[in-house]
C-alpha cells in the first residue's frame, strides 16, 4: 500500500520479556512505509540491547538510548522529536498489535476525513460500541462512559504536526495520556473509531496501574482538576463528560484504597482527599453519564462522606470474599 511515511514511537523501560513480540508485531505491518523509533529510557534489564539486536535486522527501526530514566512522557517526546513521518502512532513496549493496524487506521483517516483514527482494544474492560465518526464532544462522552475507547495515547493514528504542537507533559506522573488526548480534542473536528480490536493491551504486574493507590497514581487528580477548569472555558461541550471522568476516577481510587488494607489513619486521609475531589466536580448531569448503577452508587456514597463510603466498601469487600468461598473475618 502506497502512502505517506508513518512514524511509530515505542517507549521502552524494563519490559525485556514483552519487547520481542512488540517489535515483531510492528515489523510485520502490512503498511510498509513506516519507521519505528524505540526510545530506551535507561532500562536496567536487557531491553536496550534487545532493541539494538532488532535494529541490526530491521532497517526501519532506529534506537535511541536515553542516558538516564526520564519517564514515559519524556521518552515519547524524544521519539516525536526524531520522527520524520507525516503521521504518528504510539505503541507501548509491553503490548502488541495486529499486522494490519497501521494500514487500517490510515485508511480510516483517508476515507472519513477525520483528524484522528482509533481502533478497538483487546485486553481492557471497555463498553462496546459501533464504529463511526465522532465530534470531539461525542469522543469526550466515550471517555466518561468508559467505552468503546479510552484516552490512551496508543491505538490511535495522528497527524504528526498535531502531536508536535501538543507534547506530553513531563511532570504528569500518571494519566499524562489523558491530558495529551484532551489537548488534541480541543483542536480537531472529527475522530473516527474502528471497532476491530487491532491493539492488544497487556495487563502486567508491577505496572503503575497495578501498583496500588500510590502518590504517583494520585497525581491524576491534579490532572483532572486542570482539565475540568480548562474545559469550562475552552471546551464547554465536553466539560460535563470530564466531570464524570473526575468523579469516576476518585471513586475507583477510593474503592482500591478501601480494599487495599492500608493503615487506618492513612486510609482516612486518602478517602477524604478522594471525597473532596468527587465533590469538587459533582453535578447531576455528570453523574447521569456514569454507565453503571454500581458506579453511580459509589460516586454518590463518596460525595456523601467517608463514613458512608467506608461502610459500603466493607460490605462489598465481604461480599466478594463470600463469593470466593472465604469467610470475611477469617484473617
Amino acid at each position: 500500500m502506497k502512502g505517506p511515511l508513518i512514524s511509530v514511537v515505542v517507549p521502552v523501560y524494563n519490559v525485556e520479556g514483552y519487547l520481542d513480540q512488540c517489535l515483531a508485531s510492528l515489523a510485520a505491518q502490512t503498511y510498509r512505509r513506516i519507521e519505528i523509533i524505540a526510545v530506551d529510557d535507561a532500562s536496567t534489564d536487557g531491553g536496550g540491547a534487545l532493541c539494538d539486536r532488532w535494529a541490526e535486522k530491521e532497517p526501519r527501526l532506529q534506537v535511541v538510548h536515553l542516558p538516564e530514566n526520564r519517564g514515559i512522557s519524556a521518552a515519547r517526546n524524544e521519539g516525536v522529536r526524531r520522527a520524520r513521518g507525516e503521521y504518528l502512532s504510539f505503541v507501548d513496549s509491553d503490548d502488541r498489535v495486529e499486522p494490519e493496524l497501521l494500514e487500517r487506521l490510515y485508511r480510516c483517516l483517508t476515507e472519513t476525513g477525520a483528524n484522528i483514527s482509533i481502533c478497538g482494544t483487546e485486553g481492557m474492560k471497555l463498553r462496546e460500541g459501533p464504529g463511526g465518526v465522532l465530534s470531539p464532544a461525542e469522543a469526550a462522552l466515550c471517555l466518561a462512559r468508559r467505552g468503546p475507547f479510552l484516552w490512551t495515547a496508543w491505538g490511535k493514528l495522528y497527524p504528526a504536526a498535531l502531536v508536535r504542537d501538543h507534547p506530553f507533559e513531563d511532570r504528569a506522573l500518571c494519566c499524562e495520556d489523558l491530558l495529551f488526548f484532551y489537548q488534541l480534542l480541543k483542536e480537531v473536528r472529527k475522530i473516527a473509531f474502528l471497532p476491530d480490536r487491532l491493539y492488544h493491551y497487556t495487563t502486567r504486574e508491577g505496572s503503575l496501574v497495578n501498583s496500588g493507590v500510590s502518590e504517583k497514581r494520585c497525581t491524576v487528580l491534579a490532572v483532572l482538576d486542570g482539565i475540568c477548569r480548562d474545559a469550562a472555558a475552552a471546551f464547554p461541550e465536553g466539560e460535563t463528560a470530564f466531570r464524570q471522568v473526575a468523579m469516576d476516577t476518585a471513586a475507583r481510587l477510593a474503592m482500591e484504597a478501601a480494599e487495599g488494607g492500608v493503615a487506618d489513619g492513612s486510609l482516612t486521609r486518602r478517602l477524604g482527599r478522594f471525597r473532596d475531589h468527587a465533590r469538587r466536580h459533582f453535578s447531576w448531569k455528570a453523574l447521569a453519564l456514569c454507565p453503571e448503577k454500581k458506579g453511580i452508587t459509589a460516586e454518590l456514597l463518596l460525595c456523601a462522606g467517608t463514613p458512608f463510603f467506608r461502610a459500603a466498601a466493607a460490605l462489598y469487600k465481604g461480599h466478594k470474599k463470600n463469593r470466593r468461598g472465604e469467610v470475611p473475618w477469617s484473617r
